[in-house]
């Protein structure tokens, strides 16, 4: 099967620099071995959260400007970075994905453990503000659905009582999710998700209701455990229950993380991407510096041709990245990797320091093209977390470094074809 450009990843980055090259004419696929980070995802995205002393950062754009030479963001370049955020929104809008901030100043999104931390753009209905010292909610009632294991009412109680909030704490339960009680397995925010929707929001909704006319609260905090497949319930849930209500991200699974996968899969299939689901790559051919094609572990000996890839398989948690006593390497390809030959070094002791490894990352050039035995791929582009030079967890800045390299790829091997067709004569080109 022949496309005009394979994406290696069906996360976020994969998705995202899918969905531009469709746009533009392109005919892409892209295999998913199956669950990506986006099913972690909280609800927000981060572009520069923290610096390097550990501080909150205020402007994201003006923590962009302070990081090191090898930096993702320092590789792309400001003015370039400037061009492409605005893109953003817009693009998550078009699969149904509303998003609330803006690129020059952080919010603070409500952490299920009860803390604030800055974040970029966060999905609508979950719980933010722009001071963390002073939230302005008011009195809090916080519920959770009885027998739900994973949210934590009096840790997001003692976090708000630091900030002067009061909040009292209750449960709440409906026939339809006892049901789900039987295994305690299912008691997951994503199986709750399934079964809150048509005539079962309403009725949440009017205990919702109830309850903080109860309690007298001026805010509302319950799980996001409402729309996993599409915002709508989310909003009904909103308009009906005709209080403050804010939704807080759950341990994962993530209902958000699940529906912004779930979407952007939809529009990327949309467009006319062929979305090769609970598959893997598993080897390359490679002619002289290209890369022709990919087979993958359920077509056997039918390989995916191209004219340009995207490795877009993540770092150590995806598999994209692997290790073992004394190497970290790139499993499908072997391709160069940047990281530390000194075993002792990738660690610290500490966990809660910065650790070396998590910078670690595949070796590419100016424009993302990746290195093999130290010759650069000419058409094989890398995009995500799967990048060296950052320390995404530590700076927060994971899902910034993930769109913005995926979107310059997608323009990256758009513009090189562009200017391939150009120098082509007629008679070449038909």
């Amino acid at each position: 099967m022949r496309y005009d450009t394979v994406i290696i990843g069906g996360g976020l980055a994969g998705l995202t620099a899918g969905i531009e090259l469709l746009k533009r004419g392109q005919k892409v696929a892209a295999v998913s071995t199956g669950q990506s980070a986006l099913h972690f995802n909280s609800g927000s995205l981060d572009l520069m959260g923290r610096s390097k002393t550990g501080r909150d950062i205020i402007n994201p754009l003006q923590g962009i400007m302070s990081v090191g030479e090898q930096h993702p963001y320092a590789r792309l370049g400001f003015p370039r970075i400037q061009r492409l955020l605005p893109r953003i929104k817009p693009l998550f809008e078009e699969a149904g994905i509303t998003l609330n901030g803006t690129a020059d100043r952080n919010h603070f999104r409500l952490t299920p453990l009860g803390m604030f931390k800055p974040a970029w753009l966060t999905m609508a209905g979950l719980a933010t503000t722009d001071n963390p010292d002073n939230p302005g909610w008011g009195r809090c009632l916080i519920i959770n659905i009885a027998g739900f294991i994973d949210y934590y009412p009096q840790f997001l109680a003692n976090g708000l009582a630091k900030t002067g909030i009061e909040c009292d704490i209750r449960n709440l339960s409906h026939p339809a999710i006892e049901y789900l009680r039987k295994s305690s397995t299912e008691m997951r925010a994503t199986n709750i998700a399934r079964v809150i929707r048509g005539e079962v929001i309403d009725q949440i909704a009017k205990s919702v209701s109830k309850m903080a006319k109860e309690s007298s609260a001026d805010t509302v905090l319950m799980p996001s455990v409402v729309g996993v497949f599409s915002e709508t319930p989310l909003r009904r849930m909103l308009e009906l229950a005709q209080c403050n209500l804010k939704f807080v991200g759950t341990m994962p699974m993530s209902v958000s993380g699940m529906r912004t996968q779930m979407c952007l899969r939809r529009l990327f299939e949309h467009l006319g991407g062929t979305y090769l689901l609970g598959d893997s790559v598993r080897c390359g051919k490679f002619s002289g510096n290209r890369l022709t094609e990919v087979y993958t572990t359920n077509l056997g000996d039918m390989p995916l041709q191209a004219e340009t890839f995207i490795l877009a398989s993540g770092s150590f948690i995806s598999h994209g990245l692997e290790a073992d006593p004394e190497h970290v390497y790139e499993p499908l390809f072997g391709l160069d990797v940047d990281a530390d030959s000194n075993r002792p070094q990738w660690s610290h002791m500490n966990i809660y320091t910065s650790q070396q490894y998590m910078s670690f990352g595949v070796r590419t050039d100016d424009r993302f093209r990746v290195s093999r035995n130290g010759q650069t791929v000419s058409n094989l582009f890398a995009a995500g977390s799967i990048l060296s030079g950052s320390n995404a967890v530590k700076e927060e800045s994971g899902a910034g470094i993930t769109l913005l390299t995926a979107l310059n790829a997608a323009d990256t091997i758009c513009n090189c074809n562009e200017t391939k067709t150009q120098k082509l004569q007629p008679s070449e080109y038909y």
